[in-house]
C-alpha cells in the first residue's frame, strides 16, 4: 500500500479526548487536532516543567482542559462524561525511566492503574468509537533478536517504566476483549521522539538544549546506545491514521501497532548529539558514564512493517530534517508565542505527504 493521507474532513468537528495534553507529546497532538478542526478536551496534571510546550503554545485557550490525575478515577470519569468524546487518545503517563527507578510504585500506579481507570471510564460513556492507548517501544522483553521488534514479540521490561508499559499493553488487551468488544481499541508503540518543547529531565535533546544554551559541555551517560529517533509528528501521524481506521468499526485495526523510523534513524546517542551540535552551530559533548546507573538496552529498534503495509503509514522525515525542525523550534522559543510556529511545522510536515 502507498502512503495514505489524513482525512481532514473526518477530523473536522470531531469530539476528541486526550489524556496527557499538558505534556510534550500530548501537547503536539492537541495542537494538531485543533488545527484539524476537532473539538479537543484534555485531562492531565499541571505541566511539570518550566517552560513547557503547553504554556508556550497557549493550549489552555484552545483545549477544554481538566487538570487531574489519571489515578483519580472519579475526576477522570466526570471529565470524560462531560466531554462526550467519539475518539480517545491516552498519553498520560510517568514517562521517564530513571524517575521510575526512584518511584517504582508511583510509576506502576500511573501507567497501569491509570490506563485501567481510563478504559473503565470509556466503558461507561456511550458514543466512544475509537481508543488509542500510547505505550512505548520499551514494552518488549529486552533481548538481542538481530532485527527490530515486531508487534507479536513477547512483552516484558527490565525496569519499572518498561514493565509498566508492558502491563498497560496487557490491561488494554483485556479490556478490548472482555469489556469493550464493540469499541475499536489499539495500542501504539513508538521510538524515542524528539521535537521542540520537551524540557523533561534525563532526556538527550532537552539536556543538549540546556547545555548548548548555557555554553556548557553535554555529558552523555551511554553514547554508544542505539535508539530509533524520530520527530514527534511521525508517530502522532500514525496515531491519527489508526484512530480513523478504528472509528470505522472493523476489528482488524484493533491490537498493537509499531510506529518507528526507518533503519537509518536508528543511530547512537553520540551520533544524534553530533547532529544537534552541528545544527545548533557549535557546542561539544563528552562521555560521562554513571557507574551507578541502571543497565540500559544497547540496541532498541522497532519494525513498523505492519503500519506500512496495512495503514499506509511511513516516516516522512530524515533524521537530519527531524533535528533541524527540533533546533529551529527551540531557537524560536526564546521569543515566546509558539503556537503559530508550531502550526507552521505541522503544516510543513503535512505538505510532505499530502495529508
Amino acid at each position: 500500500m502507498g502512503e495514505v493521507a489524513l482525512n481532514r474532513e473526518f477530523w473536522k468537528g470531531r469530539r476528541v479526548f486526550v489524556t496527557g495534553h499538558t505534556g510534550f507529546k500530548g501537547g503536539w497532538l492537541a495542537t494538531w487536532l485543533h488545527d484539524l478542526g476537532s473539538e479537543v478536551a484534555g485531562f492531565a496534571l499541571e505541566p511539570d516543567t518550566t517552560p513547557s510546550f503547553f504554556r508556550l503554545c497557549g493550549l489552555d485557550r484552545l483545549v477544554r482542559s481538566t487538570l487531574g490525575d489519571v489515578r483519580d478515577s472519579g475526576v477522570l470519569d466526570e471529565a470524560l462524561r462531560q466531554a462526550r468524546p467519539e475518539i480517545v487518545f491516552h498519553l498520560a503517563a510517568q514517562a521517564l525511566v530513571r524517575r521510575s527507578l526512584r518511584d517504582p510504585a508511583g510509576t506502576f500506579s500511573t501507567n497501569v492503574m491509570g490506563t485501567a481507570h481510563l478504559l473503565d471510564a470509556v466503558a461507561r460513556v456511550p458514543g466512544v468509537r475509537a481508543v488509542v492507548v500510547v505505550t512505548s517501544d520499551k514494552c518488549y522483553e529486552p533481548r538481542s533478536l538481530g532485527r527490530g521488534f515486531k508487534e507479536d514479540d513477547p512483552l516484558g521490561g527490565a525496569d519499572p517504566y518498561s514493565a509498566s508499559k508492558a502491563c498497560a499493553e496487557l490491561v488494554t488487551a483485556a479490556y478490548r476483549r472482555c469489556i469493550l468488544p464493540t469499541t475499536g481499541v489499539a495500542t501504539a508503540r513508538a521510538g524515542n521522539v524528539i521535537g521542540g518543547g520537551d524540557w523533561s529531565e534525563d532526556r538527550l535533546v532537552p539536556d543538549a538544549v540546556r547545555a548548548l544554551q548555557r555554553g556548557e559541555t553535554l555529558r552523555l551517560r551511554n553514547p554508544h546506545a542505539v535508539r530509533p529517533w524520530q520527530h514527534v509528528l511521525e508517530p502522532l501521524h500514525g496515531y491519527l491514521m489508526l484512530a480513523e481506521k478504528l472509528f470505522g468499526g472493523e476489528d482488524r485495526w484493533s491490537g498493537g501497532w509499531n510506529f518507528g523510523p526507518d533503519e537509518r534513524s536508528g543511530v547512537t546517542v553520540a551520533s544524534l548529539a553530533d547532529l544537534l551540535v552541528q545544527c545548533w552551530g557549535g557546542g561539544r559533548w563528552e562521555a560521562q558514564p554513571d557507574p551507578l546507573a541502571h543497565h540500559e538496552t544497547q540496541t532498541l529498534v522497532l519494525d513498523a512493517t505492519k503500519a506500512a503495509q496495512l495503514l499506509g503509514w511511513r516516516p516522512r522525515l530524515s533524521l537530519e530534517e527531524s533535528v533541524r525542525l527540533t533546533v529551529e523550534w527551540y531557537r524560536k522559543a526564546a521569543a515566546g508565542g509558539m503556537l503559530d510556529f508550531t502550526r507552521s511545522q505541522i503544516r510543513e510536515y503535512e505538505s510532505r505527504g499530502g495529508a
